[in-house]
């Protein structure tokens, strides 16, 4: 009811086109269990979609209208993660912790409160878990003494009712050029109620047919479907989305903070999935930076034969990552890993541009031209090709900062940050790199004591 009730309101919103639904399906774990169902949208094209484009800003909305209109369930929107392998959802991810070993229902509640509280965060659109310990169910309880006079092993019986109601591979064969696994299960018939069991016989020791209803006795019971654990400890998965404007950044440390807040001692959580790899790699591009910098620094120190004249060239670079940033807040881009791919180009583009400069003016003051002259004349030859070449590149990625669609979101973080980098970097580097390398080839000369000496053509 509630599958067809939640399908009734997709169809009847203007940017959907088509529905697939799969009950039983548990697609956050991927695991099958009849509370859960799983339903796979297929947007319309973007001119299609009226006022409203941006997919995060559907799925947002979209959850928030099931939620109105739909009270026999609970429903939430998200889209595959960009790196597939790393979960199935996109947003944040990770496991909260008992490790003190407690009760399925502790671990509910603590569940609850835990998203209650990032729901109250401003940097958490919403944030929500398929773990539940109210599913009902059966409980099997053995009757062993019985079982030991009948002469019934339980491992035999727990066995055969595994085959009947829970299914056991079998085999798997090709035929036809297909793969076939052969599944044991019995009929939908003769598995869905209580009742059932009366068909259903185990051998004993003496080869005789036992019934199973002589052995067994269900008693009705309320746990979670499925059990998960995360570093040997009772776990639960909380999936949720940052609210337009917040990064997945903004969301971890909102999620740290919460947890300080709100758990009690004994319990943890563990990020998981592709939060889990975005944390570890947030403090690789800081290294990844800083390591670009440092070969470009060795590079023109054995290019210049010189350890200082280098900085006149690496401390330009610092203009064009002002822009990343800038552009970043005023086209509210997050600070992705297609930003930081740009930052690590930019590097060399910036660093290319002050070479320019700089070869051109160390030249010059080898032939003996004073040290302002040289560094402003070869800011006025260079001025033409290096913005000829930067605004070359800056309009070849203009679609990319427009750029719509599936990837629209990687290719316009991409654009943006090269964009406000190279724009600022060519700006500002053409007034700083002269002046950083009169202050640096000042000091390279004050430091060794070399003098040069004007050429006959350069005094005429």
């Amino acid at each position: 009811k509630a599958i067809a009730e939640i399908d009734s309101i997709i169809k009847a919103d203007p940017v959907t086109d088509r529905r697939y639904t799969v009950e039983g399906l548990n697609f956050i774990t991927n695991a099958n269990a009849s509370p859960y169902g799983a339903g796979f949208v297929r947007m319309k094209n973007l001119d299609d979609r009226g006022p409203v484009k941006d997919i995060s800003t559907i799925t947002g909305l979209m959850t928030m209208k099931v939620a109105q209109q739909v009270k026999d369930a609970h429903a939430f929107f998200f889209t595959f993660p960009t790196i597939q392998g790393f979960g199935n959802v996109a947003g944040f991810e990770f496991a909260l912790q008992d490790q003190t070993n407690g009760s399925m229902d502790r671990l509910n509640a603590m569940t609850g409160q835990f998203i209650g509280a990032l729901m109250k965060r401003k940097e958490i659109a919403y944030a929500f878990t398929t773990f539940a310990s109210g599913n009902p169910q059966y409980m099997i309880d053995v009757d062993n003494n019985k079982a030991k006079q009948l002469g019934v092993s339980v491992s035999d019986l727990m066995q055969t009712m595994q085959i009947y109601y829970g299914s056991s591979f079998v085999s798997d064969f090709n035929r036809f050029g297909k793969y076939y696994r052969v599944m044991a299960q019995a009929d939908i018939p003769y598995r869905t109620n209580e009742a059932s069991l009366t068909g259903i016989y185990v051998k004993n020791n003496q080869n005789q047919m036992v019934p199973v209803n002589q052995l067994v006795t269900l008693r009705k019971v309320y746990g979670p479907e499925t059990v998960s654990h995360n570093n040997l400890y009772n776990s639960a998965t909380i999936n949720g989305v940052p609210k337009p404007g917040y990064s997945t950044g903004d969301a971890i440390r909102a999620i740290e903070e919460t947890a300080a807040e709100v758990l009690p001692k004994g319990w943890g959580y563990e990020y998981t999935g592709i939060t889990r790899e975005e944390k570890a790699a947030g403090s690789q591009i800081i290294f990844i930076f800083i390591l670009s910098l440092v070969f470009i620094y060795f590079l023109l120190a054995a290019q210049y034969e010189s350890y200082i004249l280098p900085f006149a060239i690496v401390l330009s670079i610092p203009a064009g990552v002002f822009g990343v940033f800038a552009f970043l807040q005023i086209f509210g881009i997050d600070n992705n890993i297609y930003v930081q791919v740009s930052l690590i180009m930019l590097v060399g583009l910036l660093a290319k541009n002050a070479i320019l400069i700089v070869e051109y003016a160390v030249q010059r003051r080898h032939a003996g031209m004073e040290l302002w002259d040289s560094a402003m004349e070869a800011a006025r030859l260079r001025l033409r090709p290096i913005l000829m070449t930067s605004f070359a590149f800056i309009v070849g990625l203009l679609p990319l900062m427009r750029a719509k669609g599936a990837a629209a979101l990687g290719n316009r973080s991409i654009g943006t940050g090269a964009v406000g980098g190279m724009l600022t970097g060519v700006l500002l580097g053409v007034f700083i790199v002269p002046v950083l390398f009169i202050i640096f080839q000042h000091l390279q000369e004050k430091a060794f004591g070399k003098k040069y000496v004007k050429s006959p053509s350069l005094a005429e």
